[in-house]
């Protein structure tokens, strides 16, 4: 069988199941199996794929069927123009993150800080932050141990090992340290919104990367506190927030000697980010 045929098959079966990018996602898919890129397949779609890679497809196309996220089964996910390794213990990279990496980066551009990482996941947001600020240093934390695994394995594919250590730690623990930046990026959904998220999201996505309790604000209120101890005076807070947070982040950081200094929003408009100064 052709490629061509291959990605027709795929693709009406994902159109059958609702998924929306049909197409595309089976031409990703295949290009997985044949360990190509989508664009050297598309040039390449009379190609005869043998019975091995039929089945690894069909098996990528079940899954993909059942709504997991294709990052998932591509196990990795493009951020600020990397490819970072990710599974189902880290959170997928989203692109209203990258804005906040961009607004950091030109803050702290040419600096030396220290930068501590809470929530660091597959890592993705301290790896760009400290590829770009090149004689900055940093600390990246998570209470699961599979995800600073991935985030580890991500430090060496990027080749910044030297400058980021890892460690599987909860916001209890004690640093020997305190760091310029502070950035996060917590669970912020209200525990009973979790229900209403979309399949690919709450039956794949780490909960405890997602749910942030009653008000979504309870590991954002952590972190704020725990920052207070670990940052030095006039250092920076980043925070990743919900779209309807604002207002409430904002007064939890000023009654905690904070100043707000910028706000970030995401493609819709909302305010996303947070990034604020530690006055004392």
């Amino acid at each position: 069988m052709k490629a061509l045929e291959l990605i027709k098959i795929g693709s009406d079966l994902l159109k059958q199941k609702e998924v929306p990018s049909y197409l595309l996602d089976s031409e990703i898919l295949l290009s997985k199996t044949l360990r190509k890129s989508r664009e050297e397949l598309l040039i390449n779609l009379d190609i005869e794929i043998n019975q091995k890679s039929y089945l690894k497809f069909k098996e990528y196309l079940l899954r993909r069927s059942k709504k997991e996220p294709i990052a998932y089964i591509l196990e990795e996910k493009e951020f600020w123009s990397k490819n970072f390794n990710i599974n189902q213990s880290t959170l997928i990279p989203r692109p209203e993150t990258e804005l906040l990496v961009n607004k950091l980066v030109k803050i702290f551009k040419e600096k030396k800080i220290s930068i501590l990482d809470i929530g660091t996941g597959s890592g993705c947001i301290i790896l760009s932050l400290i590829g770009e600020l090149k004689r900055s240093n940093g600390v990246g934390i998570d209470i699961s141990k599979e995800a600073i695994i991935v985030a580890k394995k991500n430090a060496f594919k990027h080749k910044l090992f030297n400058r980021v250590k890892f460690f599987n730690r909860s916001l209890s623990c004690v640093f020997n340290k305190k760091f310029d930046l502070i950035v996060s990026n917590p669970p912020y959904i209200e525990t009973k919104d979790i229900k209403n998220l979309n399949q690919d999201i709450k039956n794949y996505e780490p909960r405890i990367a997602l749910d942030g309790g009653n008000d979504g604000l309870d590991l954002i209120k952590k972190v704020i506190y725990k920052t207070k101890e670990i940052l030095k005076i006039n250092g920076t807070l980043a925070l990743e927030i919900g779209n309807k947070q604002f207002r409430k982040v904002s007064k939890i950081l000023i009654n905690n000697n904070f100043k707000i200094e910028f706000r970030i929003k995401d493609y819709r408009d909302n305010i996303r980010c947070i990034i604020a100064k530690k006055l004392k």
